[in-house]
């Protein structure tokens, strides 16, 4: 009769197990990992086995483990659902039951016991989704678009952006103006629906304009509505104003609204009444209007495209997205994020990425921003075959981008130097407005310093 080892024993029938089972000791390490726990997180056992829990799960904290919760309380937690990110960036969502290790009265260490029901949770959004869908609530038919995002939609690691979270959470909670500026494709009305969401005109509607999508005078009944008989074929119809009555209005593009058409705008901003074209009568309505711009709001001023005015009322807040060439620590995350979107549409299984992608989508300037990274990975899902994305998957474009760069000359520091100086300096304006004693601060030096910078760089702002 063979004997077998009461260890491999036991780690035999917990393998077996059709459940996730993390167990680590007293410490925090992990001294048992099965292969069910591994294939949810999306990593191997050896990447998990031996190490810290925060190491092998550096999203998580000593506040949001389960498992570190346990061995501080010494108390269980039974059912507790869980949402982390894992090693590669995928959000998983858990239930948890995790209990303590005692041993003739001292703890020794915690088991956890994980079934993922991220699956589930998906299948039950998708279905909620084409009920709202199916059936939209009665306030808001009349409506352009529902908002779909959330503040958590916002994926970032970086500190900037970080930043600009937690002012749009206090900015949600006013009924200000808020001007959002951010280059094409860096997700604004991402960012606007979010603000929508977190305020309490969640419920009413948000409808959403480009202002450079239509010609002056469709823009201008769009917006304020027409009266029978105004002009011909006219007829009594509630513009934009009046169908987001309680909501939000977000204009993208203000810049390219015609001039006449904001001192309108103006207007309503001013006294919150609007008149439809052709009528006489004036109809209050209380909404909240959020606008982008792609561009330094400043240069729009300076170049006549936008009115003083308007500006100065729009932006009582206003929020900087940065373009995703400054946001370096975003990159991977993003990309892991997409990739797992389009694997699921495409039905592929595509798990890694090649280093070199990595190092030829941060040496990218991204002109197109998160728009055009999203962009990138779709056609790279669908040129992949195995189960890793390489440098030949990627659009035509990136791949010359990359063979030049090969063979491209170091640049010269100093251009690099004062290029990079350049752009710190027209981020500084922009984040302040064109307030030059709040840019030198916030660069670190003196006013006349800066003032010279400007001056000998012949920088605009």
């Amino acid at each position: 009769m063979i004997e077998i080892p009461t260890n491999e024993m036991i780690s035999a029938i917990l393998n077996s197990i059709d459940e996730a089972i993390h167990a680590v000791d007293k410490n925090g390490m992990t001294i048992f990992y099965n292969q069910v726990a591994a294939e949810h997180d999306g990593v191997s056992v050896e990447e998990v086995l031996g190490k810290h829990v925060l190491e092998a799960f550096p999203s998580l904290t000593k506040e949001t483990s389960t498992l570190l919760k346990v061995l501080k309380t010494k108390q269980p937690i039974i059912q507790q659902p869980q949402r982390y990110q894992n090693i590669n960036g995928h959000f998983i969502d858990t239930i948890n039951t995790t209990i303590p290790i005692i041993l003739e009265g001292n703890l020794i260490g915690a088991v956890e016991i994980a079934k993922d029901y991220s699956t589930i949770k998906k299948l039950g959004e998708k279905v909620l989704d084409l009920q709202a869908r199916m059936n939209p609530p009665a306030k808001q038919n009349n409506s352009k678009q529902t908002h779909y995002y959330t503040i958590s939609d916002i994926l970032t690691n970086d500190p900037v952006l970080l930043e600009v979270k937690k002012q749009m959470e206090k900015v949600a909670h006013a009924d200000s103006a808020v001007l959002v500026v951010g280059e094409t494709g860096t997700g604004k009305e991402l960012f606007v629906q979010s603000i929508h969401h977190l305020s309490h005109r969640r419920s009413n509607p948000f409808i959403a304009q480009n202002c450079a999508a239509l010609p002056e005078s469709l823009l201008e009944s769009l917006l304020f509505g027409t009266t029978k008989g105004s002009y011909t074929g006219a007829v009594d119809r509630a513009g934009l104003f009046e169908l987001a009555d309680g909501g939000t209005l977000f204009l993208d593009e203000i810049n390219s609204m015609p001039l006449e058409l904001q001192a309108k705008l103006l207007r309503v901003l001013e006294d919150g009444v609007v008149r439809r074209i052709g009528d006489q009568k004036t109809r209050k309505v209380n909404v909240r209007v959020v606008a982008a711009i792609n561009e330094s709001p400043l240069d729009c001023v300076q170049k006549g495209i936008l009115r003083p005015d308007l500006y100065y009322r729009l932006n009582v807040f206003s929020l900087f997205i940065p373009p995703l060439r400054e946001r370096n620590f975003d990159i991977e995350l993003l990309t892991s994020h997409f990739i797992e979107k389009f694997n699921e549409r495409f039905l592929k299984r595509i798990r890694n990425v090649e280093h070199s992608v990595f190092e030829l989508f941060h040496q990218y300037n991204w002109p197109g921003n998160v728009r055009e990274l999203k962009h990138t990975i779709e056609h790279a899902m669908v040129m992949a075959e195995g189960s890793t994305l390489t440098v030949k998957h990627l659009p035509m474009q990136l791949q010359q981008i990359k063979k030049s760069t090969e063979t491209k000359e170091i640049q010269p520091l100093r251009e690099a130097l004062q290029e990079t100086e350049t752009s710190l300096i027209k981020r500084a304006m922009l984040q302040t407005n064109g307030n030059i004693q709040q840019a030198a601060t916030l660069l670190d030096i003196p006013r006349q310093t800066l003032q010279y910078k400007i001056q000998k760089q012949n920088i605009s702002i």
